[in-house]
């Protein structure tokens, strides 16, 4: 009896795509290394984006946001070393998003108005529960300013400035206290309409006479994002909000914000009283001023000079033995009503 042979039906269909070959084990783990050090700048990144402080840890993780641009670009070179299309590509996203978040902010479209007033030449100085105040006292002698803004300010400190600044800066505005609380306000020009923002440490403000002009005066020093406390330190950076919003008229606020223009709650206060950032206007709100002291440089700007109805000439970043905060010392123009 014959045999009959019958052939195999042929499939029509394209053969399914290669997929990707199997990590080996050390790529596996050079993979995995490179997706765990994607996490945080794609997180940090993200919320600044999103224009959110959030929750502990992105308000502190904020502070670091162009260093983190070294782990993500350490993960893009893993992922390109484990062969991973996906995570490289992932990779790329995120050191752009954190690259584009930590270009140095270009100084604000400002026209100015009217004649210049007078020129104010203003330092704001954390001096670290005192222990800055002789070099602060020193600086003052040497720079001359017309306003001088000082955080952590302790009576002795208080002391201090007052006796050595009596016919230069004979008016002052001040909050006393020990250690952090203690703050001061010291001024070429009078003061009048005294007050306070309500906070744990000291922020003394008042109006001065620039000129003919009423200039609103406010030292800034809210407490830091600690964990713990950030919901803390966002009801008193909106506190200063506030402050700036509540008068279109001429503004200045110095002094230690414990905030960069990384955070949200420190932008807030730009967008509600038309103020700027003197550094920025200067080309220099990438330029540390904090901490001074420990293990680490100097690795973010906290220090500000905000300004409204005020042309910025130029900052400056002043060394203060002593305490852990540059002083930033800005230079500005006062001018006339639009």
């Amino acid at each position: 009896m014959d045999r009959v042979l019958t052939a195999e039906p042929v499939s029509s269909s394209p053969a399914p795509p290669n997929p990707e070959p199997p990590l080996r084990p050390r790529h596996r783990v050079t993979a995995w290394a490179a997706g765990l050090l994607l996490v945080v700048p794609a997180l940090i990144a993200g919320c600044r984006i999103l224009d959110t402080d959030a929750i502990t840890p992105v308000p502190q993780l904020l502070s670091f946001l162009p260093w983190l641009t070294v782990p993500a670009g350490l993960a893009l070179l893993l992922a390109g070393a484990a062969r991973r299309r996906a995570l490289t590509f992932v990779a790329v996203l995120v050191l752009g998003a954190t690259a584009w978040s930590s270009v140095p902010y270009m100084p604000q479209a400002v026209i100015p108005y009217g004649l210049p007033l007078a020129q104010v030449r203003v330092i704001a100085s954390n001096v670290e529960f005192g222990q800055g105040t002789q070099a602060l006292t020193e600086t003052v002698r040497r720079e001359h300013p017309q306003l001088v803004f000082v955080s952590e300010c302790d009576r002795a400190c208080r002391d201090t400035l007052v006796t050595a600044f009596a016919t230069d800066l004979p008016h002052y505005a001040t909050v006393d206290g020990e250690g952090s609380v203690g703050s001061i306000l010291l001024s070429a020009y009078p003061l009048r309409d005294w007050r306070m923002i309500p906070a744990a440490m000291g922020m003394p403000g008042a109006t001065a006479d620039i000129a003919g002009v009423a200039v609103r005066l406010q030292l800034a020093h809210p407490l830091p994002p600690l964990p713990g406390q950030v919901h803390l330190w966002k009801r008193e950076l909106g506190g200063i909000e506030d402050f700036a919003a509540a008068d279109p008229g001429p503004t200045l606020i110095a002094g230690d914000f414990n905030a960069s223009q990384d955070h949200a709650a420190f932008r807030a206060i730009l967008d509600a009283g038309r103020l700027q950032d003197a550094s920025r206007q200067a080309g220099s709100s990438r330029t540390p001023t904090w901490p001074m002291e420990g293990p680490l440089p100097p690795y973010v700007q906290i220090d500000h000079v905000l300004v409204s109805d005020f042309t910025v000439r130029g900052v400056r970043f002043l060394d203060i033995a002593g305490s852990d905060h540059r002083a930033v010392l800005a230079d500005l123009d006062l001018r006339g009503p639009r």
